[in-house]
Protein backbone atom coordinates (compact mmCIF):
# COMPACT_ATOMS: atom_id res chain seq x y z
CA UNK A 1 0.00 0.00 0.00
CA UNK A 2 1.14 3.45 -0.80
CA UNK A 3 0.80 6.55 0.99
CA UNK A 4 0.45 9.99 -0.19
CA UNK A 5 1.71 12.86 1.39
CA UNK A 6 -0.12 15.48 1.19
CA UNK A 7 0.17 19.08 2.50
CA UNK A 8 -2.21 21.15 3.71
CA UNK A 9 -1.62 25.16 2.88
CA UNK A 10 -1.69 27.80 5.83
CA UNK A 11 -2.38 31.48 4.85
CA UNK A 12 -2.07 33.68 2.02
CA UNK A 13 1.36 34.00 0.18
CA UNK A 14 3.15 37.28 -0.14
CA UNK A 15 2.21 37.52 -3.94
CA UNK A 16 -1.57 37.27 -2.99
CA UNK A 17 -1.27 39.84 -0.28
CA UNK A 18 0.17 42.05 -3.04
CA UNK A 19 -2.22 41.68 -5.60
CA UNK A 20 -5.47 42.00 -2.75
CA UNK A 21 -3.37 45.53 -1.46
CA UNK A 22 -3.37 46.75 -4.97
CA UNK A 23 -7.11 45.78 -5.78
CA UNK A 24 -8.00 48.10 -2.90
CA UNK A 25 -5.98 50.31 -3.46
CA UNK A 26 -7.43 50.77 -7.11
CA UNK A 27 -10.97 51.25 -5.51
CA UNK A 28 -9.94 53.36 -2.95
CA UNK A 29 -8.78 55.76 -5.45
CA UNK A 30 -11.54 55.60 -7.49
CA UNK A 31 -14.41 55.50 -4.91
CA UNK A 32 -12.65 58.51 -2.83
CA UNK A 33 -13.37 61.70 -5.53
CA UNK A 34 -16.51 59.96 -5.86
CA UNK A 35 -17.44 60.62 -2.38
CA UNK A 36 -16.25 63.41 -1.88
CA UNK A 37 -18.22 64.96 -5.46
CA UNK A 38 -21.65 62.94 -3.53
CA UNK A 39 -20.67 65.36 -0.38
CA UNK A 40 -20.25 68.89 -2.28
CA UNK A 41 -23.94 67.85 -4.27
CA UNK A 42 -25.28 66.75 -0.68
CA UNK A 43 -24.27 70.15 1.07
CA UNK A 44 -25.38 72.45 -1.86
CA UNK A 45 -28.68 70.19 -1.89
CA UNK A 46 -29.04 71.67 2.15
CA UNK A 47 -28.01 75.19 1.68
CA UNK A 48 -30.82 75.67 -1.44
CA UNK A 49 -33.10 74.19 1.14
CA UNK A 50 -32.55 76.00 3.93
CA UNK A 51 -33.28 79.02 2.15
CA UNK A 52 -36.38 77.99 1.06
CA UNK A 53 -38.17 79.52 4.13
CA UNK A 54 -36.47 82.34 2.90
CA UNK A 55 -37.72 82.70 -0.88
CA UNK A 56 -41.14 82.27 0.31
CA UNK A 57 -41.38 84.87 3.45
CA UNK A 58 -39.75 87.20 0.92
CA UNK A 59 -42.77 86.41 -1.94
CA UNK A 60 -45.35 87.01 0.67
CA UNK A 61 -43.81 90.40 1.66
CA UNK A 62 -43.92 91.33 -1.81
CA UNK A 63 -46.89 90.70 -2.44
CA UNK A 64 -48.51 92.56 0.72
CA UNK A 65 -45.92 95.36 0.38
CA UNK A 66 -46.33 95.81 -3.46
CA UNK A 67 -42.29 96.44 -3.33
CA UNK A 68 -39.29 95.21 -1.67
CA UNK A 69 -39.01 98.09 0.41
CA UNK A 70 -39.72 96.79 3.38
CA UNK A 71 -38.44 92.99 2.57
CA UNK A 72 -34.76 93.33 3.07
CA UNK A 73 -34.69 92.79 6.95
CA UNK A 74 -34.54 89.53 8.12
CA UNK A 75 -36.53 88.98 11.46
CA UNK A 76 -39.29 91.89 10.22
CA UNK A 77 -42.78 91.70 8.50
CA UNK A 78 -42.20 87.70 9.06
CA UNK A 79 -38.79 87.65 6.78
CA UNK A 80 -36.99 84.71 9.01
CA UNK A 81 -33.91 84.96 10.28
CA UNK A 82 -31.91 82.87 8.88
CA UNK A 83 -28.43 81.58 10.50
CA UNK A 84 -25.18 79.85 9.86
CA UNK A 85 -25.15 76.21 10.01
CA UNK A 86 -23.20 73.31 8.23
CA UNK A 87 -24.69 74.03 4.61
CA UNK A 88 -24.94 78.14 5.20
CA UNK A 89 -21.24 78.19 6.55
CA UNK A 90 -18.96 81.59 7.39
CA UNK A 91 -21.98 84.06 7.46
CA UNK A 92 -25.83 84.76 7.59
CA UNK A 93 -27.74 85.13 4.31
CA UNK A 94 -28.11 88.93 2.85
CA UNK A 95 -31.05 90.51 1.03
CA UNK A 96 -30.50 92.98 -1.37
CA UNK A 97 -33.16 96.28 -2.22
CA UNK A 98 -34.18 94.15 -5.55
CA UNK A 99 -35.05 90.86 -3.04
CA UNK A 100 -31.51 89.63 -3.88
CA UNK A 101 -30.53 86.41 -1.29
CA UNK A 102 -26.61 86.27 -1.32
CA UNK A 103 -25.06 83.75 0.33
CA UNK A 104 -21.61 83.57 -0.37
CA UNK A 105 -20.39 80.47 1.46
CA UNK A 106 -22.05 77.11 1.46
CA UNK A 107 -20.75 74.03 2.60
CA UNK A 108 -20.52 72.77 -0.52
CA UNK A 109 -16.80 73.42 -2.37
CA UNK A 110 -14.61 73.02 -5.20
CA UNK A 111 -12.11 70.02 -5.82
CA UNK A 112 -9.65 72.57 -4.19
CA UNK A 113 -11.95 73.26 -1.42
CA UNK A 114 -12.83 76.85 -1.97
CA UNK A 115 -16.92 77.41 -0.54
CA UNK A 116 -19.53 77.62 -3.57
CA UNK A 117 -22.00 80.60 -3.84
CA UNK A 118 -25.70 81.11 -3.77
CA UNK A 119 -27.00 83.78 -5.42
CA UNK A 120 -31.13 84.00 -6.05
CA UNK A 121 -32.73 86.67 -7.98
CA UNK A 122 -36.54 87.18 -8.14
CA UNK A 123 -38.15 87.91 -10.78
CA UNK A 124 -42.01 89.28 -11.27
CA UNK A 125 -44.18 89.16 -14.91
CA UNK A 126 -46.99 91.02 -14.99
CA UNK A 127 -50.13 88.71 -14.72
CA UNK A 128 -47.92 86.10 -13.13
CA UNK A 129 -49.03 84.07 -9.91
CA UNK A 130 -46.13 82.77 -8.17
CA UNK A 131 -42.45 84.50 -7.97
CA UNK A 132 -39.30 82.59 -9.70
CA UNK A 133 -36.02 82.58 -8.57
CA UNK A 134 -32.84 82.19 -10.60
CA UNK A 135 -29.65 80.99 -8.65
CA UNK A 136 -26.40 82.29 -10.54
CA UNK A 137 -24.18 81.56 -7.90
CA UNK A 138 -21.26 79.31 -8.00
CA UNK A 139 -23.56 76.42 -6.58
CA UNK A 140 -24.42 75.75 -10.23
CA UNK A 141 -21.96 73.09 -11.00
CA UNK A 142 -23.28 69.66 -12.02
CA UNK A 143 -20.22 67.77 -10.42
CA UNK A 144 -19.47 69.30 -6.84
CA UNK A 145 -22.90 71.22 -6.94
CA UNK A 146 -26.31 71.67 -8.09
CA UNK A 147 -27.35 70.05 -11.51
CA UNK A 148 -29.49 72.24 -14.00
CA UNK A 149 -32.99 72.45 -13.18
CA UNK A 150 -31.98 72.19 -9.13
CA UNK A 151 -32.37 74.78 -6.79
CA UNK A 152 -32.83 78.10 -9.75
CA UNK A 153 -29.94 76.94 -11.98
Amino acid sequence: MQSYSTTIQRGFTLIELMIVVAIIGILAAIAFPQYSDYVSRTRASGAISELNSLKKELSICYQNENGWANCTVMGSNSIPIVITSKFLTNNAPSISNAGVITQTTTGATTTTGAALSIILSPSISSGQSNMVWTNTGTVCDPIRGLKPGQGGC
